[in-house]
């Protein structure tokens, strides 16, 4: 390839690798999505491409499609062992985020209600809501009617916003103080005072930091109260699982607050809240090697405010 060609390619690098991450939850994969379009572009008769751009994003997107029809990926995510790769705000990775739809289509817990809805009602709802594709362009990236990508796209909102039930977006200084009153709690063990802080409906997610083979699921308030006391109950078992004494910080992940804890300015887990109307709706715990590595790297290069918890 000529220089041209590959400049034509890393143009849109960026944007496919958020579109990727938005169909597939999991960074790695993202890249090797990339990747592989990149080959096919090496491959491609080159000359006969009217429109690269357009190009490139059919391609990325049906190697996305492929994955998650994938027989592993249907396993893995049937199973229950799956759960969206975390990003620290700033990642390009994240993508466009200057409405709250693009916003909400990355954050963890829409992330995770992508899962209920088949590959290409996602393709359809993350090309219509994120980045703004019309019907009839979207029909051309998945070869569908544009009937059908205005029918797919009414079935994904509609499920997402019967899941959601959000009043908005949460206001960042607010949305702060929850989770500084929550960890509060939490650490102090006050079990009401955690309870007072959720909401009816609450849900909480955890990997069981890499050690489970399923996923930890909880609900309602009592349950999820008492799950976040025992896991933020400071241990020596714990601390020689981390490698050491860790520390709190606060920082925003898929544009949500969460709790990152590093040990030795190294990021080895993160809770990520889900804030509505003042109160804790969601939780995600996430502390697995392979969904925290990117996020751990991005750490380091990070200059993140005081922690909250100097040592846990």
């Amino acid at each position: 390839m000529d220089s041209a060609d590959i400049d034509r390619f890393e143009a849109s690098r960026g944007r496919l690798a958020s579109l990727a991450y938005r169909l597939l939850g999991s960074a790695a994969d993202a890249e090797d999505a990339v990747q592989d379009t990149f080959l096919r572009w090496q491959a491609a008769d080159r000359e006969r491409v009217e429109v690269p751009e357009a190009w490139l994003t059919k391609v990325a997107t049906r190697l996305c499609l492929d994955r998650l029809r994938s027989a592993q990926a249907r396993h893995e995510r049937v199973a229950g062992a799956w759960l969206p790769e975390p990003l620290l705000d700033g990642d390009p990775m994240l993508g466009p985020a200057d409405t709250f739809v693009q916003r909400e289509s990355v954050s963890l817990a829409v992330l995770l209600l992508l899962e209920r809805l088949s590959p290409v009602e996602r393709a359809v709802y993350v090309l219509r809501e994120a980045f703004s594709y019309s019907h009839a362009e979207i029909a051309g990236i998945l070869d569908i009617s544009e009937a059908g990508s205005q029918q797919h796209a009414h079935r994904a909102r509609s499920r997402v916003a019967a899941e959601r039930r959000r009043a908005g977006e949460a206001d960042p200084a607010s949305a702060r103080q929850v989770v500084e009153e929550f960890l509060a709690a939490a650490v102090s063990g006050r079990t009401e005072r955690l309870v007072a802080l959720l909401t009816d409906d609450v849900t909480a997610v955890s990997d069981g930091a890499g050690l489970a083979k399923r996923l930890l699921r909880y609900t309602t308030r009592e349950r999820v109260a008492s799950f976040v006391r025992a896991g933020f109950r400071a241990t020596p078992a714990k601390r020689r699982l981390a490698g050491g004494s860790l520390a709190m910080h606060i920082a925003w992940v898929n544009g949500s607050p969460a709790v990152i804890a590093v040990v030795d300015g190294r990021a080895v887990g993160a809770v990520v809240f889900d804030v509505s109307d003042g109160k804790v709706a969601g939780l995600q715990g996430i502390a697995a090697a392979d969904r925290i590595a990117r996020l751990s790297a991005a750490w380091r290069q990070h200059e993140p405010e005081a922690p909250v918890i100097d040592a846990w």
